[in-house]
Order: structure tokens, then C-alpha cells, then sequence
């Protein structure tokens, strides 16, 4: 295999510590639903998943067919729900012998749906996503009665569950998320007065999880925080959780440079003073934010050393002066822990101006990943 010098491991004993932490926060017959979609947050969509489901999960979600289809066709057994619905003919028939579970809509949808599950003679589980709040996807929360009353007439379609999104839950004590969480329950009492028994509805994402017991509902859905990230930089989470996705570089070279010296393009830092700068084998085309320009830190000699000058495609500089005893070939950690210092998703994100999310999707994606168990 050819020389690499970036790596990713993927802790999947964080992902279980994760995972048991989720489980302390709800009650013992509250279902959990990982959410796996987009590569497992770049952490990898079927390791994660594998390990999830043979630590007990209740089903998994994903974004899109395509997804659930690997997980299908890679031996995942337990329930996948696949959260964006699906649109065409294909997409039912492949539901159905499948054995998937769609969040669905719209009635053109459902009907399609119904039609391919009588044609292989099945019974096929939908969610019915319903808009509580979000603006996104989703019937409205007001009309969740005469929508299950035209799904109710597809005989080969069974209801299990209404779902809806949280906006807000990031911010404590949230009125608006108050409001989410009394619309949803105004649904499933619209569904329930007509005989549905609606067993799995589930509005809890990470931040409901951690910040509303009233969202719990009968199952939950994790996400972010199976990966050790918080719903926003400054969320404050009631339980330890443990980074899963540790992200590694090298130092290509050492400089001493005198004072006055412009680093990287636009000579947007100068340097004060005489300064010993490390270039890194890492860039923005490996996921770490451009946004990090003189704005960011990594850990070398395990000590933080700031990022100086702009973020390049393949490169990165780094001030190390007074850290003693670098080499070139030294392992410079992007994200993780080196030494007593540990740069987590949320220090990255904060720094950057973004989330977690897209940090760890961003990195996944564009790097090569090992497994600890």
C-alpha cells in the first residue's frame, strides 16, 4: 500500500461508551435509533453500523436507499429507516424485498409504495414525517389526521410510527422546542383517537436527548453524539462523552525564520521576532477548515501549536517555537489527544465558525480510516 502520511482511527470502544451513555439518558423501554447516514457522520457507515447493531441496537438510520441498500447487502439485520423518503417505482420495489422502512410524505409516495407491497404480496412499515416547527420535510402537524386517513386506505402499508425534527433543541430551555414537542404530541393524539397504535414515534434528536425528557417519546435518535460531538460549540452535555475520530498528520519540514517573514499565501501573518515554523502534511483538501487560518491549533510534542498563515490545499504551517525536540517525520495530531492534550470536533468547529458535523464529514471523507476496537 502506498506511503500515507495522514490517517484516521476510528475508536469503536468510544462509539459503544457513546452509544451507553445515550442509554442512561432515557427510559428502559425507550427504542434508540442510531443515525448513520452520510458515511456515519464520515466515521464510516458500516463498521459503525456493525458495531451498533451487535451491541443491541433498536434499527439504525440512514438518508437515502442507497445507504440502507450496503447496509442490506453487508448483512445488517436490524430495522433501517431511511429518512428522506423515496420518490419512485424503483426505489418501493427495492423497499419492499428488502425489508426497509421509508419515512414517507406525501400521498403520490405512499400510493406507490402500497402498490409495489401488494404486487410481492408484503406488508411494508413506514414512518409518516410530520412538521412540527423545522420547515423542512413533513406533512403539517395540523393536517396529521386527514393524511394517516388516505394512508389508512393502503391496506398493504403499515403506520408504526409519526416522526418530526427538532430546530431548536441545542438552545436550553427553548420555547420553541416546548412548541415542537406539544404539536407532536397534538399528532400522535390525532393518530391514536383513529385507531392507529403508532408504537415507535420518535423527536428526539442528540440535543432533545440530552436537553428535553419530554421529547423522548417512545424512541429517540442519536446522532452527533454517538460520535462524541455536542449539537453546537457550546452545548453542555449532562453525560461524559468520548471523541471516536482521532485525525493524524506529519511535519514535513522545519524552517527557522527571522523576523518580518511572510508565511503561506497572502502573506496574511507575519512573523514577530524569530519563529521556528513546521509545515504539516495536511490541508483543506483533507478536511481541515480553511477557516482555521491563523485561527486554529494542532498538537505536536504534545503541546498545542498555533496554525500561522492560511490553510493551504496540502499543507499547513504551524508555529512550534519553544517546543523542543521535533523532528520531521513527528506525528502532528489534528484531532485527538496527544500527550495531556486533546483537540476535540467541537474545539475545531468552534474555531472555524461551523459544527462538528461537518468537520467529521468533511475529514471522513477525504482521508483513509483504521478500526480500534
Amino acid at each position: 500500500m502506498p506511503y500515507r502520511p495522514n490517517s484516521i482511527t476510528i475508536d469503536l470502544s468510544a462509539l459503544i461508551h457513546n452509544f451507553n451513555q445515550v442509554k442512561a439518558l432515557v427510559e428502559g423501554g425507550t427504542r434508540i435509533m442510531g443515525i448513520v447516514k452520510s458515511d456515519a457522520y464520515g466515521h464510516g457507515l458500516l463498521p459503525v453500523s456493525k458495531t451498533l447493531e451487535k451491541n443491541n441496537i433498536h434499527c439504525l438510520g440512514v438518508a437515502h436507499l442507497y445507504e440502507a441498500l450496503e447496509l442490506r447487502e453487508n448483512g445488517i439485520r436490524i430495522p433501517l429507516v431511511i429518512l428522506s423518503g423515496i420518490r419512485t417505482r424503483d426505489e418501493a420495489r427495492e423497499v419492499v424485498e428488502k425489508g426497509l422502512t421509508p419515512v414517507l410524505y406525501d400521498l403520490t409516495a405512499a400510493e406507490t409504495l402500497a402498490r409495489e407491497s401488494e404486487k410481492q404480496g408484503k406488508k411494508t412499515s413506514i414512518h409518516v414525517k410530520v412538521d412540527t416547527g423545522m420547515g423542512r420535510l413533513g406533512i403539517s402537524y395540523s393536517e396529521t389526521g386527514p393524511f394517516l386517513q388516505r394512508i389508512s386506505a393502503l391496506k398493504s402499508l403499515d403506520i408504526e410510527a409519526l416522526t418530526s425534527h427538532l430546530s431548536s433543541a441545542d438552545e436550553q430551555k427553548s420555547d420553541y422546542t416546548i412548541m415542537q414537542i406539544t404539536r407532536f404530541k397534538e399528532a400522535i393524539e390525532a393518530g391514536r383517537s383513529m385507531g392507529f397504535q403508532l408504537p415507535y414515534n420518535s423527536l428526539a434528536n442528540s440535543a432533545g436527548i440530552m436537553g428535553y425528557k419530554d421529547a423522548h417519546f417512545e424512541m429517540v435518535r442519536p446522532g452527533i453524539v454517538l460520535y462524541g460531538g455536542y449539537p453546537s460549540p457550546e452545548f453542555s452535555s449532562p453525560v461524559p462523552l468520548r471523541p471516536v475520530m482521532h485525525f493524524k498528520g506529519q511535519i514535513l519540514q522545519i524552517s527557522d525564520l527571522p523576523d518580518r517573514t511572510p508565511v503561506g499565501y497572502g502573506r496574511t501573518f507575519h512573523t514577530k521576532g524569530p519563529r521556528r515554523v513546521a509545515v504539516l502534511s495536511v490541508g483543506y483538501a483533507d478536511g481541515l477548515p480553511r477557516r482555521l487560518s491563523n485561527n486554529g491549533h494542532v498538537i505536536v510534542g504534545g503541546k498545542r501549536a498555533p496554525i500561522v498563515g492560511r490553510v493551504s490545499m496540502n499543507l499547513t504551517a504551524v508555529d512550534i517555537t519553544g517546543i523542543e525536540d521535533l523532528e520531521t517525520g513527528d506525528e502532528a495530531v489534528i484531532l485527538g489527544t496527544q500527550g495531556e492534550q486533546t483537540i476535540t470536533g467541537d474545539d475545531m468547529a468552534g474555531n472555524a465558525g461551523t459544527i462538528s458535523y461537518e468537520v467529521f464529514c468533511s475529514i471522513g471523507r477525504l482521508n483513509r480510516k483504521e478500526y480500534q476496537e
